[in-house]
């Protein structure tokens, strides 16, 4: 059954795109119509590139993998950060800093940075600087959780990237192809969907158009990440009845052990009472 359908991503605008002017040709296999100068997606091949790009999704969140949103453009972010937060997963919605992922080790180094600060804060360590030493501190700290605080928990590089725009994102799209990780982005006529690992076609600047497909790859998500909770606590309960069993057959063993004790002694026991008897009869 498919995450979405024609009718659905109908009443959300998804078909949209730009002017006939400001198409690039590598979207032809993806556009269905020209109406009033406006290129019309073809909407029945985003409901499977939908369907294609929920299925990989749901793939890598049931391997217990990260996935970095990204949409800094108006209409999306709050969308992406309800979206990204609800499965539990990393986004950036407020400014992509260069290097995020190709120099990730000094964006963690920031991270901890504010970590610290949080700490510095609760310890009272604070409580003897000057006000405008506060002040800088409160603003520094206030800085990196605008543009940090959404991937403080993001502690290796993500295993995908879901981009909403790639024209306006296209620094984090470099990045992740210069490491290898794949792409799942949605692509409006004017943009190149070459470096798009899952192109899902698209109008990227309506916030219906992206609500609609964010609730059918997260919904993936969510299934994928409950199936690996279900497979970590089948797990679970495999090994307690092995060590269970295990236990039954060393108790089992231990009472055969026992029982055959006695018997060995009794049989020790038997050629002695012989030898007395012996003499006796002399």
């Amino acid at each position: 059954m498919s995450r979405t359908n024609f009718d659905q991503l109908l009443q959300a605008g998804c078909h949209f795109g730009h002017l006939r002017r400001k198409w690039n040709p590598s979207m032809a296999p993806y556009i269905f119509m020209e109406r009033n100068g406006i290129h019309i997606i073809d909407l029945n091949k985003t409901v499977a590139k939908v369907d294609e790009a929920a299925e990989a999704l749901k793939a890598i969140a049931k391997s217990g993998k990260k996935i970095l949103f990204v949409a800094t453009k108006k209409q999306a972010k709050e969308i992406v950060a309800d979206k990204a937060a609800s499965v539990n997963m990393p986004f950036v919605n407020e400014r992509w800093a260069g290097g995020m992922l190709t120099n990730f080790p000094t964006i963690r180094k920031a991270v901890k940075k504010m970590t610290n600060i949080d700490k510095l804060m609760n310890d009272g360590t604070f409580s003897n600087l000057s006000k405008r030493e506060l002040l800088q501190i409160t603003r520094q700290r206030a800085k990196l959780e605008k543009n940090l605080g959404s991937i403080a928990d993001l502690t290796r590089l993500p295993s995908a990237l879901f981009v909403v725009d790639v024209m306006v994102e296209n620094i984090a799209v470099k990045e992740a192809n210069r490491l290898g990780i794949p792409v799942f982005g949605i692509v409006d006529t004017n943009s190149d969907p070459k470096n798009i690992n899952f192109v899902i076609p698209a109008n990227d600047d309506a916030k219906d158009s992206v609500e609609t497909i964010l609730t059918a790859v997260c919904g993936a998500i969510a299934e994928g990440l409950e199936e690996r909770k279900a497979e970590k606590a089948d797990e679970k309960a495999a090994a307690e009845q092995s060590e269970e069993a295990g236990e039954g057959k060393k108790r089992t063993r231990k009472a055969r052990k026992d029982e055959a004790a006695p018997a060995k002694e009794t049989e020790a026991a038997a050629p002695a009472k012989e030898e007395e008897a012996a003499p006796a009869a002399e």
